[in-house]
């Protein structure tokens, strides 16, 4: 198992947000953590990350516990990808070749370099290469976001919100190559996000988490329409749309039309 999340829990001063949280990924697995605004998914991002500490339980990356592992060691082996970017005074490609930092010895090498030219081509920056990222558009300052996690050649791969800002196009490029990543490199990836069709479509297990606990969990077309509407407060029906589930609300403006 590459992650085992284990009893985890969170607290903001004495406000609970995170409760006994538990589940696992292996290779080749991507997980959707999914819920609505504000029921812990970011969080529960920062704490696998260890960049929140958790009141109670544990993180294991490959058997390893991220809490007691210093920020090096976890870079080598989790690549995180927050929902916002900070913008700097630094080339796209000096930008993406950051993601090297944690394997860097006394240069870069040419393996460093490969691998940075490599991700860039691959979220297609090749363009924008020189160009300074505090001139980019939020969607391609989150696609040099990725490819900085990609080059750090992580386990564990963390995304929040990873198509936001993006256009459909985008979208669509961007969780091809999270689903090409983990299918070919053997790693593990957890992602959140709010579109559920996007999210089952590519995913192979979702989570849905409710009030800061894992409500319903399973394989991507085990979702059903009593989860969705339990978790998120409104009806709908779920049909699958070339052996995947699309998920149709029934209600629109506050009634269900005819």
């Amino acid at each position: 198992m590459i992650l085992d999340v284990i009893g985890v829990e969170f607290r903001y001063d004495s406000r609970r947000i995170l409760r006994d949280v538990r589940f696992a990924l292996k290779a080749g697995e991507l997980l959707a953590i999914l819920g609505p605004n504000g029921v812990g998914k970011t969080t529960l991002l920062k704490c696998i990350n260890a960049n929140l500490k958790p009141a109670a339980g544990s993180v294991l990356v490959d058997g390893c516990d991220v809490l007691r592992m210093d920020a090096m060691d976890i870079a080598r082996r989790v690549g995180y990808v927050a929902q916002r970017t900070e913008a700097a005074r630094l080339t796209v490609f000096d930008a993406v070749l950051l993601g090297r930092r944690p394997h860097l010895g006394w240069r870069v090498s040419d393996q460093d370099l490969r691998l940075t030219g490599a991700a860039i081509e691959r979220l297609s920056l090749g363009p924008l290469t020189m160009r300074s990222i505090d001139r980019l558009s939020g969607g391609e300052l989150q696609k040099v976001a990725i490819a900085r996690a990609l080059v750090q050649e992580p386990r564990l791969l963390l995304l929040d919100e990873p198509t936001s800002s993006l256009d459909l196009r985008n979208q669509i490029d961007i969780l091809k190559i999270i689903r090409q990543v983990v299918d070919q490199h053997e790693v593990a990836a957890a992602m959140t996000m709010h579109d559920l069709n996007k999210a089952l479509r590519w995913a192979d297990k979702f989570i849905f988490l409710k009030e800061g606990a894992v409500y319903a969990a399973g394989r991507s077309r085990e979702v059903t329409s009593e989860m969705v509407a339990a978790v998120y407060g409104v009806p709908v029906e779920i049909h699958l749309h070339r052996g995947f589930p699309w998920i149709i609300p029934l209600e629109q403006n506050g009634s269900e039309r005819n």
